[in-house]
Formats: structure tokens, sequence, C-alpha cells
């Protein structure tokens, strides 16, 4: 499994009308997308307890090929010719749950980012972030690792509006998941 973001910061004053409609519009065009997990498309609004105006999808790639095709694809070159080529962040996945509320539509999601301290074992870090659970209310979440920045990534779909966790928070508007049933449960290492 492998996770992978691009956040496009917007101005403060950018109608975020826009990228609803484009969701509304395009986010059905990757619902059967192969080797796709799942891609939750994510935003965060200014003003709506968030500091920026964002645009954030974030993708479970079952594949590398199927993330391969999507990256080097018309479906991210329509991201490149409208908002420029964004910096694409690239997990490995280390653990994949289903929660609770797996049945139902995703309403928000929470991002949290840990650096790795010095002095601590990965392993022993990784599997300590692995007994959190992820809490009721949760569609699915899943844990990944940057090696290079050592910075480990846990991000959560929720079926009520943002809850109360920790790291980013942000609202979902569509959640294309072709294969999502053929992501692996459980821990990956």
């Amino acid at each position: 499994m492998h996770a992978l973001q691009y956040e496009i910061t917007l101005p403060a004053d950018y109608d975020m009308g826009i990228i609803r409609t484009r969701v509304a519009t395009r986010g059905h065009l990757l619902d059967a997308f192969p080797g796709l997990g799942l891609k939750a498309y994510l935003i965060r609004e200014r003003g709506a307890g968030s500091p920026v105006n964002a645009y954030a999808p974030f993708y479970l790639w079952n594949t590398p090929e199927g993330m391969n095709s999507f990256l080097w694809g018309p479906g991210f070159q329509g991201i490149v010719d409208d908002f420029g080529r964004p910096e694409v962040q690239h997990w490995m996945g280390l653990s994949y749950e289903e929660g609770e509320a797996a049945g139902a539509a995703p309403r928000s999601a929470t991002r949290e980012r840990l650096a790795m301290p010095e002095g601590v074992r990965p392993a022993e870090f990784v599997a300590g972030q692995l007994e959190r659970a992820a809490g009721p209310g949760a569609v699915a979440s899943a844990v990944a690792v940057d090696p290079r920045r050592w910075e480990l990534l846990r991000l959560t779909l929720w079926e009520q509006e943002i809850p109360e966790a920790p790291g980013d928070r942000f609202e979902v508007l569509h959640l294309s998941a072709s294969e999502r049933a053929a992501l692996t449960r459980g821990r990956h290492w």
C-alpha cells in the first residue's frame, strides 16, 4: 500500500465553491480507477477552523502501477494544468483499518503528522503509534511513514463533522473507493 497526497494552498479570498464544483463534476472519474484503494477529496476552508484555503486529495494505492498510471496520466495532468505542479508527498503504507462506521460515507478527515524523535528506535515508535485506535465514528484509518524525513502520517476518515482529534482537519467532498475492499487490513510489516 502506498499513501500519496498533494495539498494546493489557495488564496485567502479564493471561492471554494470552484473546488466543490470541480469535485462534484469530476470526482466520479476515479470511482473505478485500477489500483486505487481510495481517494478522499479533502478541502480546508479559511474561517471554518483552518488558517488557509486548501484542496488536498489523499490517496491509498493498492498497486504502484495504479499510482504511476494516475501520476503520469490525464487525471494528474488536469491538476497541473489548472493549479501548477504541486509537490506530491508519498509515504509507505504501514497499516490500514476499517473503523466501526466503515459503511458510512465520510464527512471529515484528520491528518496527523509526527516526526520520529531522535534517539527512539523507529520500529518501537511505529509500533506504539499502531496501538492507537481511531475511536468512535471512524470510517477508516491508515498509518504510513516517509523514511526520508522519518515522518509518520495517520489519516482518519470520520462519519461525523470534524471531531476533536489531533492534526489537521478537512472536509471530505467525495470518496472514490474502487478497490477499497482489496486494501490489506492490519499491519503491513
